[in-house]
Formats: C-alpha cells, structure tokens, sequence
C-alpha cells in the first residue's frame, strides 16, 4: 500500500536526535505509545541511531511488516473500541481521543449501530475493530466495520496490518513533531517520560 506523505516539522530532527540516544528501555517505552508491540518497539529500538525522520519511519514499517499475528494482536489490545470514550491523560490516549473525533458529533442511532458493529466484529473475528479513523466521519467508519464483517479471515488480517501501519506512521509522526521539554545541563530532554 501506498502510504500518505506524513508532515515533519523542523523540530522533528532535534527529537530524532534525543530519541538515539535515549536508554533502550526509554525509547521501547517511547515507541510503545505509537505500537503496543513489544517485539516492535524492541526492534526498531534497537535499530537506531536513524539519519532522519524518514528513515525511523521506514525501519517502523518494516519491522510491522515483520511481524506475526500474536504480535499483531498484542498492538491491538492498545486500541480502544471506535466510539468508546477514551479515559486517561497519558498521550496514547489524547491520541486516540482525536483519532476517533468522527465520533464526537455522531447522532445516538449510528452510536448505537458502532457499538453493535464492534460486538458482532469482535464475535466474527475475536479482536477489535481497528481503522485508521483520522480524518473519518463516523459514519464512514461504521460503513467500513460493515463492508468488512463480510471478509474472510486472511482478508481481514491483511486490512488490520495495513490500518495499524497507517495509525503507527501517524503516531510516529507525532510522537517526532511533539514539542519538548526543556534540555538539562547535559543537553537532552529532561526523562519525564515524554522525551523522543
């Protein structure tokens, strides 16, 4: 799938640079947040120091690519149901908040046929429904859990793979835009659990 020219702030390299040094387990911990894989945010921790934005992003589809359907699935517990109202101040959440705003205007009846979409997905399929919901209404995102309900199994995974690609690139670009706080005597961004 060809994947939409995500915006890089000129910030997003000073970022990058705080991010290639991070301790492993700060930068898995970073990384978390955008795919809540452990076999990802391993690997692509692991891959580092990146040149540029760019390259992060390429090494981060690559290894999703990479990965197996229990990995697939471990991401997928991360994502709220589409219509749920998100709990939670941390940024994963604030994420999903605005990913999922097609919802926030939505009439009580297409509510009611979402959260009936997201049992009879999750019976069919036995995860979440996952969509890239950035940018969509809530109306289209219900027409997409119905078109889908009629996919077989492999289908279905090759669409979950291929939306969560999607919501990761989005959430590494933000994650890179993001801005941060101020730097300590040494340079880097003060741990406070929000620096890339």
């Amino acid at each position: 799938m060809r994947r939409r020219k995500v915006p890089v702030t000129t910030g997003a390299r000073q970022n990058l640079e705080r991010f290639n040094v991070l301790p492993v387990a700060d930068a898995e911990s970073e990384l978390l947040t955008c795919c809540a894989s452990r076999r990802w945010a391993a690997a692509v921790a692991g891959g580092r120091p990146f040149g540029d934005p760019a390259a992060l992003l390429a090494a981060a589809a690559r290894e999703l690519a990479g990965l197996d359907w229990q990995d697939v699935l471990e991401a997928l517990e991360a994502h709220p149901r589409i219509g749920e109202r998100v709990a939670g101040q941390d940024r994963e959440s604030a994420w999903s908040r605005g990913e999922q705003s097609g919802m926030d205007a939505a009439a009580a009846e297409l509510r009611a046929a979402m959260i009936e979409g997201n049992r009879a997905y999750e019976a069919r399929f036995d995860h979440v429904f996952l969509i890239c919901a950035t940018g969509r209404s809530a109306a289209e995102m219900l027409g997409r859990l119905q078109a889908r309900l009629g996919n077989d199994e492999d289908t279905e995974r090759a669409v979950v793979r291929d939306e969560l690609a999607k919501i990761v690139e989005l959430r590494l670009t933000k994650l890179l835009n993001e801005p941060r706080p101020a730097k300590d005597d040494a340079g880097l961004a003060e741990t406070t659990g929000d620096a890339v």
